[in-house]
């Protein structure tokens, strides 16, 4: 086969292909499916308050915990005293002096026989992970050897999720 049939045969093909795509296909139009996950009669989810989120957490806590004493916004140095420590938050200060008085304060302490027995902590976004203040209160609560536990805002953090997560930490 020569080089001029070849290319006429080509040629023909793409022709073909153009003038099969280019025609209107006749299809029935068939309405959208809502592919969203949410059910559209239910008004969409409305977003709480950082006082409401406490009061969430608070009730969790009073009913499925009931063997705990809980306090809320507990100042780090009522937890680990009025320390003025020396570690590590940031690489680039190794020993940087921190104050426990400079830590957030703990959004719920959890104790037993007055012994504390965990701490939970609300923060919004992940920049309590980052936030100084939170590192102070993490690092004053890994020092004692307390379950420091750490719950985002801007997650749905549904009952059994926060239930299961509290248990895991307090080995229950």
């Amino acid at each position: 086969m020569d080089f001029g049939k070849l290319f006429s045969k080509v040629v023909k093909a793409v022709k073909d292909n153009i003038e099969t795509t280019a025609k209107p296909t006749t299809t029935t139009s068939q309405p959208r499916q809502n592919t969203s996950y949410s059910n559209p009669t239910l008004e969409p989810e409305r977003k709480k308050t950082p006082a409401e989120w406490e009061s969430y957490f608070s009730e969790i806590l009073a009913t499925e915990f009931p063997q705990y004493v809980v306090r809320q916004h507990v100042a780090v140095t009522d937890v680990a005293g009025f320390a003025n420590d020396e570690f590590q938050l940031y690489t680039t200060r190794p020993r940087q002096s921190y104050k426990a008085e400079w830590g957030q304060p703990y959004t719920f302490v959890l104790e037993q026989m007055g012994s504390i027995k965990g701490v939970v902590m609300l923060g919004k976004g992940h920049s309590h992970d980052s936030n100084v203040k939170y590192l102070i209160a993490r690092m004053y609560a890994k020092k004692m050897g307390i379950p420091y536990i750490n719950f985002y805002t801007q997650m749905p953090n549904e009952r059994d999720y926060v239930i299961g997560r509290i248990r895991k930490f307090l080995n229950q």
